[in-house]
């Protein structure tokens, strides 16, 4: 039986058409990842009490309301799908003075939560993994004979010192009041004071290295501190160094 002579055309059609589809549809996921991205000079429809310059939340967002009450500080990267809220719902008066504090220069990581229902403060220059949950708010069960979903939940303020890492999936309950520069282990469940300069990790997290200015850190790091590029590398040199190495290992 003889072949199709348009099956080779027709399939080198489908697959420049493969192409230019898969081309438009990129560029069409840019563009409106760019115009749904939030800023200072592009609110849309948000109204932050404070949303400084150089800060982006990036599109598509997370469940965002009251807004009003949220203060952002400058050249944050807030990522897809992060939630952040004041107020225990939408449309609530909650007063003269932020619910929620965001410091300059604060990374929040793909699908965090932020849930400030009482003040929540996180300090300048935190970076968060993806998916931590910060919440102010806990459930109470003080009747056992009521559905724990319809008793009034319990609110405690949290604070998050600066220079903070918050490693992916870990959980900052109410109450939590973390230090300056700590490090919280993935998947940890935070609650109570940590102090300044540790390492936390757990559920419950516990302490498990810290620093002070009498003993350095204790247990004491088991690997060399990274050597600092050198002031005076400029770009260029960066990029034909990794040039020189990608070829070096092929």
């Amino acid at each position: 039986m003889p072949k199709n002579p348009l099956t080779p055309l027709t399939r080198g059609l489908a697959r420049g058409g493969a192409r230019l589809a898969h081309a438009a549809v990129q560029t069409g996921r840019r563009w409106v990842r760019q115009a749904g991205t939030v800023t200072a000079e592009h609110p849309g429809r948000l109204r932050f009490g404070a949303l400084g310059d150089g800060t982006r939340i990036a599109y598509p967002q997370g469940t965002i309301f009251g807004e009003p009450w949220i203060r952002v500080g400058a050249f944050c990267i807030i990522a897809e799908q992060v939630t952040l809220t004041a107020g225990l719902m939408p449309d609530l008066d909650l007063g003269p003075d932020p619910i929620l504090h965001i410091g300059d220069g604060v990374v929040l990581g793909r699908g965090s939560h932020v849930i400030a229902d009482t003040t929540v403060t996180i300090g300048d220059n935190c970076y968060f993994g993806p998916y931590v949950y910060v919440t102010s708010t806990n459930h109470s069960y003080d009747d056992p004979h009521e559905p724990i979903g319809r008793q009034w939940p319990r609110t405690d303020p949290v604070s998050i010192g600066p220079g903070c890492w918050i490693g992916t999936g870990a959980v900052i309950l109410p109450g939590a009041r973390i230090g300056r520069n700590v490090v919280v282990g993935a998947g940890s469940v935070v609650r109570g004071t940590v102090p300044d300069h540790a390492v936390v990790a757990g559920a419950p997290a516990r302490v498990v290295r810290r620093w002070t200015e009498e003993e350095g850190w204790q247990p004491p790091l088991r690997t060399a501190p990274p050597v600092p590029l050198p002031e005076d590398v400029t770009p260029a040199q960066l990029r034909a160094l990794a040039a020189w190495e990608a070829e070096s290992s092929d």
